[in-house]
């Protein structure tokens, strides 16, 4: 597991490469049967059940609190915020590093410092809408617009 992104990766013993893709020429059965594949796609989920996540909030004037660290008082429609994250969705187009970057200059939420990175979570913690997207998620997969009382959300599983 990769310590700074909390995701699996290979490593090559002979060569010491690592790499996020399994190697060319092994089968799905070679790699089910190496060390650690537990922690694949569709394996074991994180130690407490728990996820990390990134997001990418826009509030809007129907929101639990429409303000934010960039602008006193929301006043746009939950079409406009919409409207604006299907934007950021299409110029993210699957770019972590992009998702942060955005996140970072536009998100309605404190986490923009982080690049939206929420950290760890369990379940109980978020809103039910927010969570339920999130665990439906894979690790490095991005969901479509999600609503919550606090807005409208992008958000990247990170593991």
């Amino acid at each position: 597991m990769s310590n700074s992104k909390k995701m699996p990766y290979f490593f090559n013993t002979e060569t010491h490469e690592s790499t996020w893709e399994p190697p060319a020429g092994l089968s799905k059965e070679d790699v089910a049967n190496l060390p650690g594949a537990e922690y694949l796609k569709g394996g074991a989920p994180p130690p407490g059940d728990q996820v990390r996540a990134s997001h990418l909030l826009v509030k809007h004037s129907g929101s639990r609190r429409p303000s934010s660290w960039k602008e006193a008082n929301i006043t746009r429609s939950k079409e406009e915020a919409i409207e604006i994250l299907k934007g950021f969705q299409a110029e993210i187009a699957g770019s972590p590093e992009k998702f942060a970057e955005l996140a970072t200059a536009n998100s309605d939420c404190s986490s923009h410092a982080k690049g939206g990175d929420l950290g760890f979570f369990g379940r109980g913690q978020m809103q039910r809408p927010f969570e339920e997207a999130t665990y439906g998620l894979e690790p490095g997969t991005m969901s479509d617009v999600v609503e919550t009382d606090s807005g409208v959300h992008l958000i990247l599983r990170t593991a």
